[in-house]
């Protein structure tokens, strides 16, 4: 709780390959025109949409809060200066003052730009990286969204979205197109909006595309393009291997634009025929430098998903989840999704009685459009803490629902509440376990939970790809998990001197 399209990722579709024909006179996809100076031509640039530009500024705090907060500091300057390199041969009129990037604390592997000039990068993404190659490509790719102006071409898209948040998501999941999911303000409603506007194939191909152009004009070497993609590639086999034993799950927001491997194809195929592959800036002593101790998986400020268990240390809350559900943890809230219900938590400061409370959020699931007939909760006591819970009965196209809110008095001022929908005549039957879960944990195990951070080492004589995956600070999938993250096989041979990614345990930041 406190918390993120993959820029670099599109639908899985196939196409053909390209053309072979020079790179820098490919055509494009149509109807999109050519937005941007062909290298060796005189152009006084693009400048962006004043609106676009007016929307974004106002919008950035509340976006930034939502995905995690953004990270400050020598990582957060270094992304910027390498932003800045390849948006220099944009065809954005002034890059320097009209494109920002920022680094997210997000454990979602994730990037994305809104057409007022903002690149967003997580955290995480980065950590899959393995030089500044990549990352030249993957902010590339998000800069080249905003020049070719492609969220404009599918406005009308983002016109008919009604996304409102993870709770409107996971509301509207199950109860199809109701009045429910009006939980968030209105900013947090319009950036959840840009984060969920979809580009099309030939949009992300054409973002490739130009972002494999701005790098090579940059000096990088366009390996990085093909790179990254296998990257994400490797991640995604991995996460959809082990997301039952860790009952994690990839929020909504961040997969709507699923990975295809034939992009990662497609960019290898560019890369070749530029006859630069394997020339130009890797810059990799450097970048891993820069990734060194950074956060990987969740930040425990944000609280921590462990197998079927949340805990937030500083909360000093933990809760376990029925067998076979997943998890996806928010900035405010976490969505929990079953075969037999979802549910999600969150809460905060509130004084005032408990039932206030309730009717307060189902208030708010509702927007203020609906009245419902919600039955006055009933008042129990959990693991030594005061709750109340009640169902109302909601009748919906698909169905009858049953929408629960259970709320702990957690102190004087403060409630944290689980929302759940299931079947109607369910009610919380499917999550009873869980109500019953919640508790206090102790300052010992609060003190105990620690961050997983990225550590860079060099190879010894004797270190083999299975040895140094033991070093891995995860319970299971080791190698696995070690060898995604470096991109290696598992009979892959090491050099002595050759440094490597490692997953370790850190200390929390102060």
């Amino acid at each position: 709780m406190r918390r993120a399209v993959l820029l670099i990722t599109a639908a899985a579709v196939a196409v053909a390959p390209l053309a072979a024909q020079p790179y820098y006179n490919q055509p494009y996809a149509q109807p999109y025109p050519q937005p941007y100076p062909v290298p060796g031509q005189q152009a006084q640039g693009r400048y962006l949409d004043p609106r676009d530009v007016a929307e974004a500024q106002r919008e950035n705090a509340a976006m930034v809060q939502e995905l995690g907060g953004a990270e400050t500091g020598p990582r957060a300057a270094y992304i910027d200066s390498v932003g800045h390199k390849v948006a220099a041969f944009s065809g954005v009129a002034s890059p320097d003052q009209a494109i920002h990037f920022l680094s997210l604390n997000s454990a979602v592997e994730n990037a994305f730009s809104v057409p007022g000039g903002y690149v967003y990068v997580t955290r995480q993404l980065m950590s899959l990286m393995d030089n500044e190659a990549e990352l030249a490509f993957a902010l590339g790719h998000e800069v080249g969204h905003i020049a070719a102006n492609h969220a404009h071409a599918r406005e009308a898209y983002a016109r008919r979205s009604n996304a409102a948040g993870i709770l409107g998501q996971l509301l509207g999941a199950v109860l199809g197109n109701s009045v429910f999911g009006g939980m968030i303000s209105q900013n947090a409603q319009q950036a959840s909006q840009l984060r969920t506007l979809s580009f099309s194939r030939d949009q992300e191909y054409q973002a490739d595309e130009l972002g494999e152009r701005y790098m090579i004009e940059a000096g990088y070497d366009p390996s990085g393009a093909p790179e990254v993609l296998a990257a994400l590639t490797r991640a995604s086999a991995l996460q959809a291997r082990i997301q039952g034993r860790t009952n994690r799950q990839t929020p909504e927001w961040a997969s709507t634009h699923p990975l295809s491997e034939n992009r990662m194809q497609r960019a290898l195929a560019a890369a070749q025929q530029t006859g630069r592959l394997g020339k130009g800036v890797k810059n990799r002593d450097a970048f891993l430098a820069q990734l060194e101790g950074t956060y990987v998986d969740d930040d425990p400020a944000q609280g921590v998903i462990d197998g079927p268990v949340f805990t937030h240390p500083d909360l000093k809350i933990q809760f376990r989840v029925p067998q076979g559900y997943l998890m996806s943890n928010g900035t405010t809230a976490v969505s929990i999704s079953g075969s037999a219900g979802k549910a999600q938590f969150g809460g905060g400061r509130f004084s005032g009685p408990l039932d206030q409370y309730i009717l307060r959020v189902f208030q708010e699931l509702t927007g203020g459009q609906m009245q419902l007939a919600v039955p006055p909760p009933q008042r129990v006591t959990i693991n030594g803490i005061p709750a109340a819970v009640t169902t109302a009965r909601v009748n919906t196209r698909s169905g009858v629902v049953d929408a629960s809110v259970v709320a702990y008095q957690w102190a004087p001022d403060r409630v944290y509440h689980f929302v759940m929908l299931t079947q109607g005549g369910y009610g919380t039957s499917p999550f009873v376990s869980m109500i019953n879960s919640l508790r206090r944990i102790t300052p010992a195990e609060a003190s105990a939970i620690r961050p997983r951070v990225i550590h860079v080492v060099s190879v010894a004589r004797g270190d083999t790809v299975q040895s140094l995956a033991e070093r891995m600070a995860y319970r299971d999938y080791r190698l696995d998990r070690f060898l995604a993250l470096n991109g290696f096989a598992p009979n892959t041979p090491l050099v002595p001197g050759q440094k490597v990614k490692l997953v370790i345990f850190g200390a929390r930041r102060a």
